[in-house]
């Protein structure tokens, strides 16, 4: 149960997390949905990644304390913030030619 509430955590931090980088660099923002859909994946990538890795989260202390539930937001929030990042720069590329 602990491991869903995390990816719960690590979903709405990176849709936060997309739609954060989508204000901050509007070249790049693809409108509140795309900003959403792309952060959504992003920081569950992220949040993934980090629980791989054994940093913070549940998995990697047995309980979800407030630490791991910093790193999950965290985790979230900048995985959606690089994916949106992305995405971005590859749909700018690929609509100039």
């Amino acid at each position: 149960m602990e491991g869903l509430i995390g990816l719960v955590v690590q979903l709405i931090s990176g849709a936060v997390g997309g739609n954060i980088a989508g204000g901050v660099f509007k070249n790049i923002s693809l409108g509140t949905l795309g900003n959403s859909i792309a952060g959504i994946i992003g920081g569950g990538l992220g949040g993934q990644i980090l629980s791989m890795l054994g940093v913070g989260g549940a998995e990697a202390t047995g309980s979800m304390d407030l630490n791991a539930i910093l790193t999950n937001v965290a985790g979230g929030g900048v995985g959606g913030g690089v994916m949106l990042a992305v995405v971005g720069v590859v749909k700018k590329l690929f609509s100039k030619k």
